[in-house]
């Protein structure tokens, strides 16, 4: 029964779209399957040559026949297996994307030589002809073939076939990013093929999903500050596109550079003065490019700033000259495709003098095992736990049931407070108080509701902080925290570097009944 009732809190938030089109591909599927169908291209389309202003090197990916995906290292010798799992499915889609092609310097033969391997095997291809893998693999043969000014019928041909398995396999019954990065490669193979029905494919997933995934504030409505720069850097990348091939003039561009503009603003506030982003949800470091390197690129396509005032991401940004504060006052979202989603209501990353102190424990991994599991609960966050539950009912890979949602929110100059009911079905809410002051940080947290069993808030410290435990004090590299109790403990964590590399740090467990007082003193 539990099982039941987690699904189904899971599934009431989808759309009817979503679930329309799970049903129609698996039944598609099994059709196909019984007819032997097969993609086929009947006349290999004339390509035009694209031309595009240096845009971001990704990083080195591929050397000397050998691969480097998340921080691991593969070297398949003679022969290149592109299904290969043994690291599991988020490797293999990075080794299928082929953003290698891109990376500052790859010799032209063994590309267009790896190119001409995966084209052999296409046949015998699984996880690489997913939708997702096809429309980042798109872009990257798009622009490397452009740049290169290859003009091979062998491989214009493999790639507008593709384009075809793209169109007939469009991510409805997903939507978010996956939706939208269908919409960008489309776009780019529209433009490439002069292909009018990939264009017109394009436009209308773009100028829907672009106006939806971009919030007010200027946030990916996904809310991880990581998948924020991805999705930016493809919006430049199609600026970059249509501003130097005037195929297209309809609009498009427009709402692209309008969308872009809100994104740098929504950016530039998020980001720490040392360049960090907080990893929020699903957010690492390098997978995405830096703050700077897409501000930069922005400026290159002259594109300007919009500083908005951060508002429906739920993110708030509190700084002086001392620390800035990012703190998290929002719901999940979004409510149909919560998967880079976890249960960290009311947590906070705290740095001073430019220097990390209190931060977010990252991810490290997408695999189904109980390290993700623990990287989205509760207890892996700057927040208040209740008799060991997640506010958030986060399961599998990516699945959330039950969800906390913020029910009262008061903000004034210095002071925010809020209360979430992730623990409504308990009988508990909590309500967090924080106050900032010039060289204080005070944080009050209250658990309305009679006699939980326990309550625990967690600090994490980053890795060079060791802090040190003196009755009601923690005492801190620079500054200290005050308590109002003394139900204190250390504990070790991973902290999480990037994906598949962690570091230990020190975390902080504080038990309280039902309030807790926090003054972190500078």
């Amino acid at each position: 029964m539990n099982k039941l009732m987690r699904l189904f809190h899971t599934l009431r938030y989808l759309k009817l779209k979503q679930i329309y089109y799970r049903i129609y591909y698996i039944v598609r599927q099994k059709v196909r399957k019984l007819t032997h169908f097969q993609y086929k291209v009947k006349k290999t389309p004339k390509q035009y040559e694209l031309f595009f202003e240096e845009s971001i090197f990704l990083g080195e990916s591929y050397k000397n026949g050998t691969f480097t995906f998340l921080n691991i290292t593969h070297d398949f010798k003679s022969q290149i297996d592109w299904n290969y799992l043994e690291y599991g499915k988020l490797w293999t889609y990075n080794l299928n994307y082929f953003d290698f092609l891109n990376q500052e310097k790859i010799d032209n033969e063994e590309a267009i030589n790896l190119i001409y391997d995966f084209i052999k095997k296409m046949p015998h291809i699984n996880d690489g002809l997913m939708p997702f893998p096809i429309s980042l693999r798109g872009i990257n043969w798009i622009k490397y073939l452009s740049n290169q000014k290859i003009n091979d019928e062998k491989i214009i041909t493999a790639l507008y076939l593709q384009y075809q398995i793209l169109m007939d396999n469009l991510e409805y019954h997903i939507l978010g990013n996956h939706l939208l990065e269908n919409g960008f490669s489309l776009l780019f193979g529209a433009y490439y093929f002069h292909d009018e029905k990939l264009y017109a494919k394009a436009y209308k997933i773009l100028t829907n999903e672009l106006q939806e995934q971009v919030l007010k504030d200027g946030a990916h409505f996904e809310l991880s500050p990581m998948y924020h720069q991805i999705m930016l850097f493809r919006v430049l990348d199609c600026i970059n596109l249509a501003k130097n091939n005037p195929w297209k003039r309809d609009g498009l561009l427009f709402l692209l550079e309008e969308k872009a503009s809100m994104m740098l603003g929504w950016l530039v506030r998020i980001t720490f003065k040392n360049g960090n982003i907080p990893l929020f949800n699903d957010s690492t470091n390098k997978i995405a490019p830096r703050t700077f390197e897409l501000m930069e690129y922005a400026q290159e396509l002259k594109i300007d700033i919009t500083l908005t005032t951060l508002s429906d991401s739920g993110y708030r940004k509190i700084k002086n000259e001392f620390y800035e504060c990012v703190i998290d006052v929002g719901n999940i979202g979004p409510d149909y495709i919560p998967g880079h989603a976890h249960s960290d209501t009311f947590s906070f990353e705290l740095y001073i003098d430019g220097q990390p102190v209190i931060v977010d424990t990252g991810i490290s991994t997408y695999e189904t095992n109980r390290r993700r599991m623990l990287e989205r609960s509760t207890s892996a966050h700057n927040t208040v736990e209740i008799n060991a539950q997640n506010q958030s009912h986060v399961w599998g890979g990516f699945r959330v049931a039950e969800r906390a949602k913020v029910i009262s929110l008061e903000e004034n100059k210095g002071i925010i407070s809020a209360i979430h009911n992730g623990y409504e079905k308990m009988g508990f809410y909590h309500k967090r108080n924080w106050k900032f002051l010039e060289n204080e940080i005070q944080i009050i947290d209250e658990i309305i509701g009679i006699n939980p069993k326990q309550v625990t808030s967690y600090l994490h410290f980053h890795p060079d902080i060791i802090p040190i435990l003196r009755g009601k004090e923690i005492i801190m590299n620079k500054g200290k925290i005050v308590l109002n109790t003394e139900n204190i403990r250390m504990e070790e964590y991973d902290y999480t570097l990037e994906f598949n590399k962690t570091v230990k740090g020190i975390k902080i467990a504080i038990d309280f009944d039902t309030e807790l007082i926090m003054e972190i003193i500078l």
